[in-house]
């Protein structure tokens, strides 16, 4: 049996047709065995390297060859010809605005001083802000995600963390918190703004974040404010009702990746129902109000969805729609959401306040919420796609 040479076969240059077929055609003439591919084009110019074994003392000329008449460069050399073992490692999606090279060299920095390697860094996206997702690898996820946060901090960008592996792209089901998340607005200042009681409603919320009243409480205070208003102060509340930037996008893209849709609200269903039938959603939860007469009473109906029933409501969706809690993901922006996001495979902070940044998997502080999408690993030219695709069935 005679000697076999592994050998890696790097070519670079201005990407045309045909190169790669002519490569494997060489190799097969020279009875290679080919134990790694991998492609890259960016701007029309191509990276291209295999790893192979070819017999030993093997002419390399038909090899050679393919830089004939093109302006490529061919490198070959030996390489160890035990594969090296690709572990599960992390991906790390940085997103912001402008992405500079001294943002990118901080968090290449910072994942080398981990020990991690950067296997691979694609670009997601370059509107509405730019994103790049890194595979990482050799690193403790507990080391980089600490550096990550302060680099995130330090540079004013956003960065994700997220181990790699199979759940990640088996999520299926997504569940949003309402107000300053899936729209811009508070329902309840709106429905104040309408009852005359919008400084009082604050003074409330004030006193329920600094721990003065806990949810429960500081709900039914407020509500009690709106009694007396009619249908038609609903409805107008509702017509203000601010979508924000990104969110059609965000919902209409999951849709045609075959997720199912819920949102869950501290809010009202007035406003949630009529949400779930613009956008089409699956699931919508909220809090009912009182209505006698055509008009509010000041009071609920039914169980107040808090804190934990947000994060029951998520299991009981997910068991309705046949799908594990490890395939799901939530996203909100306030305390309320805490148990939600920590019962979720994937929770995500969207422009939260600290605690819930610092508890949740992942944040993200900009403005749209289609970069949610990014972290979920979907592409911008994916999303142009699938706007252009017509209508779902």
């Amino acid at each position: 049996m005679g000697t076999t040479q592994t050998l890696l076969i790097q070519i670079s240059g201005p990407d045309e047709p045909g190169i790669t077929s002519e490569l494997m055609a060489a190799l097969t003439d020279l009875d290679a065995v080919v134990h790694d591919v991998e492609q890259v084009i960016v701007r029309r110019l191509l990276t291209l390297s295999a790893v192979v074994d070819l017999p030993g003392g093997a002419d390399l000329a038909p090899i050679e060859a393919l830089a004939s008449g093109r302006a490529i460069r061919i490198n070959i050399e030996p390489v160890d010809a035990t594969p090296s073992a690709r572990a599960l490692g992390l991906v790390v999606t940085v997103l912001a605005e402008t992405l500079t090279p001294a943002n990118m060299g901080a968090v290449a920095t910072g994942i080398a001083k981990c020990g991690g390697n950067i296997d691979r860094i694609v670009r997601l996206s370059r509107y509405p802000v730019y994103s790049y997702e890194l595979a990482v690898s050799g690193a403790p996820e507990s080391d980089v995600r600490a550096a990550m946060m302060q680099i995130a901090s330090d540079q004013s960008i956003d960065i994700a963390i997220q181990p790699d592996g199979i759940g990640r792209r088996s999520q299926r089901l997504v569940m949003l918190d309402v107000d300053s998340t899936l729209i811009r607005d508070e329902v309840i200042e709106l429905l104040a703004e309408e009852a005359g009681h919008l400084d009082e409603v604050r003074d409330i919320t004030v006193r329920a974040m600094a721990g003065e009243l806990d949810f429960e409480s500081a709900l039914r205070q407020r509500v009690k404010l709106l009694a007396g208003l009619d249908e038609t102060a609903l409805a107008r509340a509702a017509d203000r009702v601010r979508l924000t930037p990104g969110a059609r996008t965000f919902v209409r893209t999951l849709h045609r990746m075959g997720f199912r849709i819920a949102i869950v609200s501290g809010g009202f269903t007035y406003f949630t129902d009529r949400l779930a039938r613009d956008l089409d959603l699956e699931h919508a939860h909220a809090n009912e109000l009182e209505l006698a007469g055509g008009r509010l009473t000041g009071e609920l109906v039914g169980p107040v969805v808090d804190r934990r029933r947000k994060a029951d409501l998520l299991t009981e969706v997910a068991e309705l729609e046949g799908i594990a809690l490890d395939q799901t993901v939530a996203v909100g922006d306030g305390a309320n959401d805490l148990d939600m996001l920590a019962a979720a495979g994937l929770g995500i902070a969207f422009n939260a306040k600290p605690v819930v940044q610092e508890i949740a998997d992942t944040s993200i502080s900009v403005p749209y919420l289609d970069a949610v999408l990014f972290i979920l690993g979907v592409r911008r030219h994916e999303v142009d796609a699938s706007d252009t695709a017509g209508p779902l069935d």
